[in-house]
C-alpha cells in the first residue's frame, strides 16, 4: 500500500490558543514559524505523525521575536514581543520566506486519520493523558471542537503496531468550552473542572480550541 506523507492545516480559533499551545506548561516551549499562508501571514506550531506533518496556525497579529505568554489570575496575557526581559514563557519565532516543509499540500486522502473513541468522562480523559512508559514526557494538550450541534473535547493517542493508527479519544460537551484549562487532582477523588487560573497542588491540561471540525479528527461533518 502506498503511503502519502504531506501536510495538513488546521486553524485555531485564535492566537492565545496558539500562544497556549507552544507555551502553557512548557518547561522549554516550542519553537514557531511565520510564513505566507492563503495570502496572509500566520504563526504556527506542528506535530509530526506517522504520515503527516500537522501544522496548527493562526493569524500572526504583529511582528516580533517571540511569542509571550503568561496567566495572572484568571487572566492569559498573550502576545508577540521583541524581547525576553519580562517574567513569562517565550516560544522563539522564526520568520520564513519559503514554506517550512517540502511535504505536499493536503490532499483529500490522509492515511494518519484519527479513529474517535468515546471516553465516558473528564475524569477518565484526564487520567488518560498519564503515560507510564514515559511518565516525565507527557503530552498534556486537550483538543476542542465543534461537531455537529455539540462540542467534544479531547486526546491524541497512538497505538504502534506494522503501522502507527491514531485515536481521539473524546467527551461529548454540552456547549462550547469557554476556559482555558481542564483542571484535576485525582488524588482527592474530585472531578476534573474547567478553569481560567491556575493554584497549586492541581494539575491542568491545556485546552486548544480548532476552528473547523478538519477531516483528520475522524468526524464526519
Amino acid at each position: 500500500m502506498e503511503i502519502t506523507q504531506n501536510e495538513c492545516f488546521i486553524e485555531l480559533s485564535s492566537f492565545d490558543d496558539l500562544a497556549r499551545y507552544v507555551c502553557a506548561f512548557q518547561e522549554y516551549p516550542r519553537r514557531v514559524y511565520s510564513q505566507e499562508f492563503k495570502g496572509s501571514r500566520i504563526i504556527s506550531s506542528s506535530l509530526t505523525l506517522a504520515n503527516t506533518l500537522l501544522i496548527f496556525y493562526a493569524p500572526l497579529p504583529k511582528f516580533g521575536r517571540y511569542v509571550s505568554y503568561r496567566v495572572n489570575g484568571d487572566k492569559e496575557i498573550c502576545d508577540v514581543v521583541e524581547s525576553t526581559k519580562n517574567i513569562s514563557n517565550y516560544a522563539p519565532i522564526v520568520h520564513m520566506e519559503s514554506e517550512i516543509s517540502p511535504l505536499p499540500a493536503e490532499s483529500k486522502k490522509i492515511s494518519d486519520v484519527f479513529h474517535p473513541i468515546q471516553v465516558r468522562d473528564l475524569g477518565s480523559l484526564a487520567r488518560l493523558t498519564y503515560n507510564p512508559e514515559f511518565p516525565d514526557e507527557s503530552n498534556l494538550t486537550l483538543y476542542a471542537l465543534q461537531h455537529k450541534e455539540s462540542w467534544v473535547i479531547g486526546y491524541i493517542t497512538s497505538l504502534e503496531m506494522d503501522e502507527v493508527y491514531y485515536n481521539f479519544n473524546y467527551v461529548k460537551l454540552y456547549s462550547e468550552p469557554s476556559k482555558h484549562f481542564i483542571k484535576y487532582q485525582g488524588n482527592l477523588g474530585k472531578e476534573p473542572e474547567f478553569s481560567n487560573s491556575i493554584e497549586h497542588g492541581f494539575s491542568y491540561l491545556p485546552i486548544i480550541k480548532i476552528k473547523k471540525n478538519p477531516h483528520i479528527f475522524g468526524f464526519s461533518t
